[in-house]
């Protein structure tokens, strides 16, 4: 019983019930039976070129065929002929074929020679040999090629079947369409190439016309009745975003793949699991008008190898970034602060195994209590601290002022101070350009926060040089960050819109998380202590025409298919984000991308008795005296589509 079940459960019956291709061993018999027939041809064939005596044979016909027969099989099993998947045969499985029948040929002459010297008499005809051979790889060459050729015109007559081009001639685009002309369940028919190169242009690849990018291009897709293209992810870092931003506007869908290397058409799991199964829409930021930040990663390693890290709000969009980030550079621990429970398991789920050599500290604490974060400074000394933690949504702050004071101020002064008392090294704030000229209790509050921050590492630093350096970043709106407009547009989409924008005027500037993350990361490094470091993020992006492009990549027609309705703006909204308060200036920093805003100083002890009072209206649920009091210690807060407008009267 023992035998027969590992007999059931070997290679020779796994793949019995898999209708997708024939197991090895059925392959096998097919070449045995094919052999056979090419024996039996070229017997007829042969023994008809040469009148013999059959006394000549040592063996009659039927022992002949079952001598080739197992001596084929022999070499059938050395060479691995049944080991490939016959619809995806290549040049190599022809290969295997050709020797293992020259081999069966060679030995059975050489057996001819060696016997007719000591008998006088041959088991084979050798004219039957040496046209076995050829027949043989005939036909197994001929059956190979055709279940590849009915598999590939099945495949091409589906009705799901849809038409790509594929962006890109070199190695990268060759292989995406070698693989998807492979794959026969492929829903991506390849039906030519797009060439920047006007010396490729009318020539023919893999047998696909190569279409050069011009004007007319658009024309002859529509005519074609081709509405996607596929550029593959080498292409992606090269090519110029406004050339498929005619194709998105003329509403052709723009797919890309992972990165690959090489591509075997005989390993499924390999390619059609992980390479074909992946094509999917490029996203949205892969659309941004903006070069990537580059930052100094040796310096980054310096102020965080063997350091113990503490981030607040670590479980966050941005916090769980920079958490990945920092955890790159080998720091002897990292603290991960957060309120919300969920999310920190989450993180911690996702990083404790890519990061085993790294002590996680998980910590589910209130940035507000003050008496809840002190032991956490006390018992693990952090060296440098990211503070990420805070309340970001403009339109719940304007609804809840008090709130934003206690998180993005009072959280903020907490951790500053703690910072201070426990000797930490760094401590960088994210902040947000919302905090420019603020229209909105969020800005406000993080402007706040900033304030006091710098206020109070200008009055340390007159004290002692080798305090804590307080360093601020600000950043525009953060791509796919949790409640921000792409995950939302995402949605409204999948439900089949419509996609609601507040006005088709509104513009942001937008950058990655991954950005936002090494710009943190990078004024680490550059800051002295005091700085409001900002980043050159590009030119703004309409957030109307940013809905379009979402809609035309999931593959829509905007104002056709998914609606585009606007809704007005909401409280505290502006149509332009500002990077910089306009009495400020800039200076550069050694990367280009990132500045130094010069700001305006202030008084720290006169700012700390303004914040303990604003702190602590907060703390008394007062509304509109704590949004007074925000005014007064940020002048240039002017509320805009909000009831808080009156008190700027």
């Amino acid at each position: 019983m023992a035998l027969l079940k590992e007999i059931r459960q070997s290679d020779i019956f796994s793949h019995w019930l898999d209708l997708d291709y024939l197991p090895r061993w059925g392959v096998l018999l097919l070449d045995l039976l094919i052999a056979f027939v090419a024996f039996v041809v070229s017997f007829v064939i042969g023994s008809n070129l040469l009148e013999y005596d059959t006394n000549y044979l040592i063996f009659p016909i039927w022992a002949q065929a079952i001598v080739i027969l197992l001596l084929q099989t022999i070499f059938f099993w050395t060479f691995h002929t049944y080991s490939g998947i016959l619809r995806y045969s290549t040049f190599v499985d022809v290969i295997k074929v050709s020797l293992s029948v020259l081999a069966t040929g060679t030995v059975l002459l050489i057996a001819n020679i060696i016997i007719k010297q000591a008998t006088q008499q041959i088991p084979f005809l050798n004219s039957v040999l040496l046209i076995y051979v050829f027949v043989a790889i005939t036909l197994l060459f001929a059956w190979r090629i055709m279940i590849k050729t009915i598999f590939e015109y099945i495949s091409h007559h589906k009705t799901n079947v849809q038409k790509v081009l594929i962006y890109g001639t070199q190695s990268a685009g060759l292989s995406i369409a070698k693989m998807l002309q492979a794959n026969m369940d492929s829903q991506y028919r390849p039906c030519g190439f797009i060439t920047d190169y006007p010396e490729k242009y009318q020539h023919n690849l893999l047998g696909l016309q190569v279409y050069k990018r011009d004007e007319k291009l658009i024309q002859i897709m529509k005519e074609k009745e081709i509405n996607n293209i596929i550029v593959s992810p080498l292409k992606m870092r090269t090519i110029n975003m406004k050339e498929l931003g005619v194709f998105i506007e003329n509403n052709i869908r723009i797919l890309t793949t992972p990165y690959f290397s090489n591509y075997d058409p005989q390993n499924e799991d390999k390619n059609d699991k992980q390479h074909i199964g992946a094509i999917e829409s490029i996203k949205v930021e892969d659309l941004l008008e903006r070069p990537t930040i580059n930052i100094n990663t040796e310096n980054v390693r310096n102020i965080l190898s063997n350091k113990v890290v503490l981030i607040t709000g670590a479980a966050g969009s941005i916090g769980s970034e920079i958490v990945r980030q920092v955890a790159t550079h080998q720091p002897s621990g990292i603290i991960l602060l957060e309120i919300a429970e969920s999310p920190l398991h989450d993180l911690m789920m996702e990083i404790k195994p890519l990061f085993p050599t790294i002590k996680f500290i998980h910590v589910i604490a209130d940035v507000r209590n003050l008496t809840m974060l002190e032991p956490i400074f006390k018992e693990y000394n952090p060296d440098v601290v990211f503070h990420a933690a805070a309340y970001k949504h403009v339109p719940l702050m304007e609804d809840f002022p008090p709130q934003a004071i206690l998180t993005n101020v009072w959280g903020t002064k907490n951790i500053a101070d703690l910072s201070v008392k426990y000797g930490v090294q760094r401590f960088i704030m994210v902040s947000t350009d919302k905090a420019v000229n603020p229209t909105n209790i969020m800005g406000a509050s993080k402007r706040i926060a900033e304030i006091y921050v710098q206020s109070l590492f200008l009055k340390l630093a007159k004290e002692n040089q080798h305090c804590t350096k307080f360093i601020t970043t600000r950043f525009g709106n953060v791509l796919g960050s949790n409640g921000s407009v792409v995950p939302f547009f995402k949605k409204q989409i999948a439900q089949g819109g419509p996609i609601t924008v507040t006005h088709p005027d509104i513009i942001r500037y937008f950058m990655t998380i991954p950005e936002a993350s090494s710009l943190v990361l990078e004024a680490a490094t550059l800051g002295n202590g005091g700085e409001i470091f900002v980043f050159d993020m590009g030119q703004p992006v309409k957030i109307s025409d940013l809905a379009k492009n979402m809609i035309r990549l999931a593959g829509y027609v905007p104002g056709k298919d998914i609606e585009i309705v606007y809704t007005g703006l909401r409280p505290g909204e502006k149509l332009y984000e500002e990077l910089l308060n306009q009495k400020e200036l800039t200076i550069p920093t050694t990367n280009e991308k990132i500045m130094v805003a010069k700001v305006r100083e202030y008084d720290f002890d006169k700012v700390s008795m303004s914040i303990e009072q604003l702190i602590l209206s907060a703390q008394e649920g007062k509304i509109f005296p704590t949004v007074q009091l925000m005014k007064d210690i940020v002048p240039e807060y002017k509320s805009k589509n909000s009831i808080y407008e009156k008190l700027d009267k």
